[in-house]
């Protein structure tokens, strides 16, 4: 079991074979821009673990504005080159040096509802003007799988074949960072690789946290959205940094989650099973939630190594002895696209 933050960021950036692999082929540094989010810190620790590893020299530089002083401080003991910026300052973007490699990481979603013209700016502004200061290099950019309309329960997901039909302004403006970066992919040549998540999680954030702390709470569990997909974080932190070896021009897109389709009531009676404690439910599943079909990515990766019953235990026993939480919930119950 995972008990401590310290166990659970050993988990989260320990890199496993096929990445230290990887790593050694991605030709220069790497470029994290938006770090400071909750995959960024330990995205960049696993590359870093990962470089190490290799015997490699090349350097993992994170650009954020890191309002969290600490977070800045360890990861440049990490042997991180940390850089504080606010990337929709032009000048300070311009002044970034130079990578072959960049991983996009920056938006907005929460907040969205009411400040409307941020996440527009960060979501589809931004990307022009980070496509044009990275026009040479190779660009992963983190998308959403959101952008895809719901599909049925037992379609297996959305392919990235299946046409965007985003709900909500968050999910449009994701849209529009994809089509942004896309553009300039085609202008420039630029390699790009779109890289559409659902849902990512570590023990102290995610939809298996919230449904474990729904239960342990005994507030009844909503079921209108009645199914969904998971991924490990350091999986999907993985996939990431594999990525950059996958860019194309026009940009590609690669759909990354768990194999699963998770049925939500069967996910909290597991929670009730491990915590003892009787589920409470209220609403009926609809016929369709957001899933996403990454089959592609394992055909590229090999399927997560983090399985869905690890998962499910460790997060059972964090919930249980009080672990640490983000507060930063997926809302991932939201069938409107408020955010």
């Amino acid at each position: 079991m995972i008990a401590t933050i310290a166990e659970l960021e050993e988990q989260l950036s320990k890199p496993s074979k096929r990445l230290i692999e990887d790593i050694s082929k991605i030709e220069g540094d790497i470029m994290i821009l938006g770090l400071g989010g909750k995959m960024g810190p330990t995205l960049a620790k696993l590359a870093k673990r990962a470089i190490d590893a290799s015997g490699s020299t090349k350097k993992v530089i994170g650009a954020s504005r890191f309002s969290n002083q600490n977070l800045f401080q360890e990861l440049t003991d990490f042997g991180i080159e940390c850089i504080k910026v606010d990337l929709l300052d032009d000048e300070a973007l311009m002044k970034l040096p130079k990578v072959k490699n960049v991983i996009y990481m920056a938006g907005n979603k929460f907040g969205t509802s009411g400040n409307e013209h941020f996440t527009w700016a960060m979501n589809a502004y931004l990307p022009g003007r980070v496509s044009e200061k990275y026009k040479e290099s190779k660009i992963v950019v983190f998308s959403t799988g959101n952008i895809y309309p719901f599909m049925p329960i037992k379609s297996g997901g959305a392919t990235e074949e299946v046409k965007p039909s985003p709900i909500g302004e968050y999910a449009q403006s994701c849209l529009g960072r994809e089509r942004v970066f896309e553009h300039f992919s085609v202008k420039n040549g630029t390699e790009m690789l779109l890289y559409r998540l659902n849902y990512a999680l570590d023990l102290r954030y995610g939809v298996l946290l919230e449904v474990a702390k729904a239960v342990i709470e005994q507030k009844p569990i909503n079921l209108s959205m009645g199914f969904a997909n998971v991924i490990w974080q350091g999986d999907a932190n993985e996939y990431a940094i594999r990525s950059l070896l996958h860019c194309e021009s026009p940009a590609r897109k690669l759909n990354v989650t768990g194999p699963e389709t998770i049925s939500i009531q069967w996910l909290a009676e597991e929670f009730g099973k491990l915590l003892k404690i009787e589920t409470i439910f209220e609403n009926k599943p609809a016929e369709t939630a957001l899933l996403n079909n990454s089959s592609g990515a394992y055909s590229l990766f090999g399927k997560p190594t983090t399985s869905l019953q690890d998962m499910i235990k460790w997060t059972a026993n964090w919930v249980k002895i009080g672990g640490e939480q983000l507060g930063k919930p997926t809302h991932f119950q939201e069938r409107k696209g408020d955010f």
